[in-house]
């Protein structure tokens, strides 16, 4: 008998806007998950407190403990975020930094798109980031996505086909590793 458990993504958005164009593309993914997937977009980012290591404790704040907790219960990970003045959008920072002591990404299957104008130093940091807390990426579960805006239309529907293809395949990779 098979197991009916679902797989678990638990989507990580960069930008709290909820229009953003890295808002549109976890939707577009949502929509590609198969029937055997639970895939979560995460949409509290903004309620996790700037880090401070004084209280990363036992009992840290609660909106840490569950961001952690859905870190910890998601069998992949996939973070699409934007680059904010040539750096990793400051609340997705802060977020990641209390995973730190928790060692809840530690192995995790992880996929990071980076769209934004240009992205190329959010996607630097953010890999190296990401190797600190040591999540499991790789060059095919990562994806630096640079003038998206120019690759979408006004309703959030991604327009290049090229693009829609690598956004496909590092979720499928993603998919894959799970």
């Amino acid at each position: 008998m098979q197991s009916s458990v679902k797989k678990q993504i638990f989507a990580i958005p960069g930008s709290l806007r909820s229009g953003s164009s890295n808002h549109n593309i976890l939707n577009f993914l949502s929509k590609l998950s198969p029937a055997s997937v639970n895939f979560a977009i995460y949409d509290e980012l903004a309620t996790i407190p700037p880090f401070d290591p004084g209280n990363d404790n036992d009992t840290p704040p609660e909106s840490v403990t569950k961001f952690r907790d859905l870190i910890a219960e998601a069998n992949g990970i996939i973070i699409c975020t934007p680059e904010y003045a040539f750096g990793i959008p400051g609340q997705l920072k802060n977020a990641l930094d209390w995973t730190v002591s928790s060692g809840s990404f530690s192995g995790k299957p992880t996929a990071l798109i980076t769209a934004s104008t240009g992205g190329e130093n959010a996607h630097t940091a953010l890999l190296k980031v990401l190797g600190a807390i040591d999540a499991n990426l790789s060059d095919d579960t990562t994806l630096l996505i640079s003038y998206i805006r120019s690759k979408m239309d006004a309703a959030g529907n991604i327009t290049d086909a090229d693009t829609e293809e690598k956004i496909k395949t590092v979720f499928n990779n993603l998919l894959n590793s799970i």
